[in-house]
């Protein structure tokens, strides 16, 4: 049975970096792939916020975004505006509240979202914006929810027990290059060699993760939690 699928991002490009190749995935075996990404991803450039002047950032990041997800079979991408790598200024109630209405839509089994102890702090609001969302209530549907890893952010994050530790693995041998595809399309936010977010570290980081289990290439993840009905 084709199952409904969500991705809760922080900002445009993490929900490829962290498992386009999944979502690619999904969506060739039919199932329903919703992505949501909560932040505007620009505005914190500059010294203070200010979304007229960085309009034009904010329009080509909306176009990648859209051109990305419809390489990778995104059945619908919402794009929300929440102020970028500001949202520990955010009432976390208002973050669960629209991760909550998005949720409600898309009604998915399996929820990606980010590593609880990522480095940036959207990225830690999100995912406990999600967590709480997806809090284990009698109603509840989701049946997975699974964090993903995002490099220059998941790896930079420094202090014990804050290390991502995959248990679970998917693997994207057959969509690494849509995956490639999908991350040019964010020409913007990628990065030269060696940078972490660069599109030969990823290439190496997905030959690894899937080296590291026996496959030609994988994206890794940490199993949050798991309901077998």
């Amino acid at each position: 049975m084709n199952r409904r699928v969500a991705v809760v991002a922080a900002h445009p490009d993490d929900e490829v970096l962290g498992c386009g190749g999944t979502i690619a995935r999904h969506a060739a075996e039919g199932d329903e792939v919703h992505v949501l990404i909560v932040a505007e991803g620009a505005t914190s450039r500059g010294k203070t916020r200010d979304r007229a002047a960085s309009s034009d950032a904010l329009s080509q990041l909306g176009a990648s975004a859209h051109r990305a997800n419809q390489l990778l079979g995104t059945a619908k991408l919402e794009l929300l505006e929440f102020a970028d790598n500001r949202l520990d200024g955010v009432d976390l109630l208002d973050v669960v509240k629209a991760v909550e209405s998005f949720l409600n839509k898309c009604k998915p089994q399996t929820v990606y979202t980010h590593w609880p102890s990522d480095l940036n702090v959207d990225h830690r609001v999100v995912s406990e914006a999600v967590q709480t969302a997806c809090r284990p209530i009698p109603e509840s549907i989701q049946e997975q929810i699974l964090f993903f890893e995002v490099p220059s952010s998941t790896e930079w994050r420094l202090g014990a027990g804050r290390t991502f530790e995959p248990n679970y693995f998917v693997d994207i041998s057959a969509t690494l290059e849509l995956k490639r595809s999908a991350l040019a399309a964010y020409g913007s936010e990628m990065r030269p060699w060696p940078h972490s977010r660069s599109l030969e570290a990823l290439q190496s980081l997905a030959r690894w993760r899937g080296a590291s289990v026996g496959m030609e290439a994988a994206e890794a993840f940490v199993l949050g939690r798991a309901l077998v009905r």
